[in-house]
């Protein structure tokens, strides 16, 4: 005869199977000092990704908050975020290797000691990046928004990360930017300081021209050009005597350094115009060879049509009554 079992049976077989699955989870292997198990590197990486979301959305409230608050600039809102972002973050990651591994702070320093062994060989330029990143945080020579020039790049600075800074051209062109190059090389920062610039526009001329003229024409070149300051008054400097031109230079200010590229387009543009009207040449190299040795009987070969007419017998001869 068969007997169906009981539900207290069934619950007994289920607790049975549940037992001996937690067992399998909680079961620990040791690794020296590191200790760890299946459920404890699945709480672990939970913890990992609570963290994740959490830093994420402290960073936006805290920016959001920020945003309401005007005599805080941008770049100081978004160093405040990404510093509130790296704490939560670090804090996350050694609780998450805490609960995952059952270690404590003293095997984690040992942990970060072997990896730095490892970074200052194989990673030492990863890790100069990432000090680098800090160093902009916290000194800010560098902030988001401000317009800057590496090389013969320019562009504005959208985001200042962990190891890279991006860097948008005028042609939406996204350039990824090593923080180390920024810390340790050359860097214009057209937005750091005072927001006031000066822009220089070197010009030469013919070396006949009349100097009060250029002057003259060059300050009115700079009148009446968007962005151009009225006060500082533009100025003119006589810079030498060159080999073919006399080298003048146009200095004029601008209270919006990013458009600098723009503000010299437009006043060449009146330059160009104003000394066509007004006859003043811009001169151009030429040079001149003397050929020597020559056979005479190749020396009318090498004369232009103008010059055989300029030679010619008749060419100074008066036309007769």
């Amino acid at each position: 005869m068969f007997v169906q079992p009981t539900g207290i049976s069934l619950l007994l077989q289920n607790s049975a199977i549940i037992a001996r699955i937690w067992d399998y989870l909680t079961r620990q292997f040791t690794f020296g000092r590191i200790t760890v198990s299946i459920s404890s590197l699945i709480l672990g990486t939970l913890v990992l990704l609570l963290t994740i979301l959490v830093g994420r959305w402290s960073s936006a409230l805290l920016d959001r908050r920020l945003a309401n608050r005007r005599h805080i600039d941008p770049g100081l809102r978004y160093t405040i975020c990404r510093l509130a972002k790296y704490v939560i973050g670090t804090i996350g990651l050694l609780v998450a290797l805490k609960q995952a591994f059952q270690v404590d702070l003293t095997s984690i320093a040992v942990i970060f000691t072997a990896l730095s062994v490892g970074i200052g060989f194989g990673l030492q330029y990863i890790a100069a990046d990432i000090a680098s990143g800090f160093i902009l945080l916290f000194e800010r020579p560098i902030r988001i928004g401000d317009r800057i020039t590496i090389g013969e790049d320019e562009g504005d600075v959208d985001s200042i990360n962990l190891r890279t800074t991006v860097v948008t051209t005028n042609d939406r062109i996204a350039i990824i930017v090593p923080n180390s190059k920024l810390v340790s090389q050359r860097v214009v920062n057209w937005s750091y300081g005072d927001p006031r610039a000066r822009i220089a526009i070197p010009i030469g001329v013919a070396d006949d021209s009349d100097i009060e003229l250029v002057t003259e024409t060059l300050i009115e070149a700079s009148h009446d050009v968007a962005n151009v300051l009225a006060d500082p008054k533009p100025r003119v400097q006589f810079l030498k005597f060159g080999d073919y031109s006399l080298d003048f230079r146009l200095l004029v200010w601008t209270n919006q350094p990013r458009r600098h590229v723009q503000i010299r387009s437009d006043i060449n543009y009146r330059i160009a115009r104003l000394f066509r009207a007004r006859a003043i040449r811009i001169p151009y190299p030429t040079q001149e060879f003397l050929l020597k040795g020559i056979p005479r009987d190749l020396e009318p070969s090498l004369l232009t049509d103008n010059d055989l007419a300029d030679n010619s017998p008749t060419a100074g001869a008066s036309p007769s009554s």
